[in-house]
C-alpha cells in the first residue's frame, strides 16, 4: 500500500474506533501487536515495520499523541485533513 489513511467507525455521529492504514510493502501483514500508550496499538509486520494503528478510544486521543507514536517508527506526522475526521 502506497498511501496511508484513517478508517473510522461512528456510532450515532461519535467515533467508536478507528485504524490507521500505514504504508507497507505488497503483502505485508500484521504478525504482532504492540501497545503504545494512550489507547493505541501498533501492528507490525515481520521486520517490525508498522502496517496500522490502532485507535480504541478515538475521542481520547490527540493528533499529537498519534504523532507522537509515528514519530517512534519514523513515520511522518498526521497533517490536518487526516485528522479531520477524528476532530470533528
Amino acid at each position: 500500500m502506497k498511501g496511508r489513511y484513517l478508517e473510522v467507525t461512528f456510532v450515532r455521529g461519535k467515533p467508536l474506533a478507528a485504524y490507521l492504514y500505514l504504508p507497507h510493502t505488497e503483502g505485508a501483514q500484521a504478525t504482532s501487536t504492540v501497545d503504545a500508550d494512550h489507547g493505541l496499538r501498533v501492528d507490525l509486520d515481520e521486520q517490525g515495520a508498522p502496517v496500522g494503528i490502532e485507535i480504541s478510544a478515538p475521542g481520547a486521543v490527540s493528533m499529537a499523541q498519534i504523532n507522537e507514536v509515528l514519530a517512534r517508527y519514523g513515520v511522518p506526522p498526521l497533517d490536518d485533513d487526516e485528522w479531520a475526521p477524528l476532530a470533528a
